[in-house]
């Protein structure tokens, strides 16, 4: 599609977010994270030119060469993926402004050891399996507020933002409720999180109606 045909189309897109929101509050805000992982730099500098300006990449390979080819533009890069303890220093090096998928306290572990080294913070959000599912990565529901405390006590350079999760894999809308309430839930009860990241391209708008003030759109803003 051209130039006006995609504007049109991602005003849409907005729009079913804007409706989402005000369903909530008209005081709800929403962050948009354009989730560019099978996109190319060419397409995010269209989505730029939009408007848009968080990207989120799910390897530390394709985040670093994205930021180096577009780093005259003013992007905010978050790292969505799931970081192998070897790619930590990576990962640092790129300085990314959120990680989204901080999902045990191993991994909290590792990370501050590093942080510590390169005397450096960074912003995280604890991810939570609400769906219960195997083939997500996360902590249980009921050991987050244990965990995201503990590592609030135990890994001061890490600033724990909030929490992320991933809706369930069920066409059941109210399967994909429960496991975006499950995590909202989590979130209402910690103190001073500011970011409740849930929702992708096929589920952002029941995410949003569930308290997610944050959403990770791929494929819905980059129609191929």
């Amino acid at each position: 599609m051209n130039e006006t045909e995609y504007k049109i189309y991602i005003d849409d897109v907005i729009r079913r977010v804007e409706a989402a929101r005000v369903r909530v509050s008209s005081h709800h805000i929403v962050k948009i994270v354009a989730v560019s992982k099978y996109s190319t730099c060419d397409e995010i500098q269209k989505l730029y030119n939009i408007g848009q300006r968080a990207y989120g990449e799910n390897k530390v390979q394709d985040l670093k060469a994205k930021s180096i080819e577009l780093e005259e533009l003013p992007l905010e890069w978050h790292f969505v993926g799931s970081l192998q303890k070897n790619k930590i220093n990576n990962l640092l090096d790129i300085n990314p402004s959120l990680f989204h998928a901080l999902d045990s306290i191993e991994l909290a572990n590792e990370l501050q050891k590093k942080l510590v080294a390169k005397d450096m913070t960074l912003d995280a959000l604890l991810q939570i399996n609400s769906a219960k599912e195997d083939s997500k990565s996360g902590v249980k529901p009921q050991n987050a507020l244990e965990i995201y405390k503990e590592i609030q006590n135990t890994c001061p350079n890490i600033n724990l933002k909030g929490v992320m999760s991933i809706g369930a894999h069920s066409q059941d809308y109210k399967v994909v409720k429960k496991s975006f309430e499950i995590t909202y839930n989590i979130y209402k009860q910690l103190d001073n999180a500011t970011i409740c990241s849930m929702g992708m391209s096929g589920d952002f708008e029941l995410a949003i109606e569930c308290g997610s003030n944050m959403i990770r759109l791929g494929s819905v803003l980059f129609p191929k």
